[in-house]
């Protein structure tokens, strides 16, 4: 399989929730935006996305692979149930993106540096408020 498809299973993986699987993409040690979170911590940290976004979907719009890294611009389309990233969106309806680099050693994350959008998100909702 290339990194192309693992990075592609790895998205299709949360979008089925099926967290059991997550093992088989995600290393042991992970380190996530510089924290060691590992498996459990980035399970977690999942679950907690889940939990809070209850229709999250990731859908990926730009992707490009070299042979250990996966730099990817990810699309939301979804409805934060009440405060997301400090912002209070309480349910309404928002689109958003994450640009999100991995690095891979032996088939699986061993890091991710990712960054959301958060300027554009608060200014859609400023302007369902107006």
């Amino acid at each position: 399989m290339s990194l192309a498809e693992t990075y592609e299973a790895y998205i299709a993986c949360l979008n089925a929730r099926d967290l059991d699987e997550l093992g088989r993409y995600v290393a042991d040690g992970v380190i996530h935006n510089g924290r060691q979170l590992g498996l459990s911590g980035y399970r977690e940290m999942l679950v907690g996305d889940y939990r809070d976004i209850p229709d999250l979907q990731f859908r990926i719009d730009f992707l490009v692979v070299d042979t250990s890294s996966v730099a990817s611009r990810l699309h939301f389309d979804c409805h934060p149930k009440a405060e997301f990233l400090g912002v209070a969106v309480n349910g309404r309806h928002v689109v958003f993106h994450e640009n999100v680099f991995y690095r891979f050693s032996a088939g699986k994350i061993e890091e991710v540096w990712s960054v959301i959008d958060k300027a554009a998100l608060e200014a859609q909702l400023q302007s369902l408020r107006a």
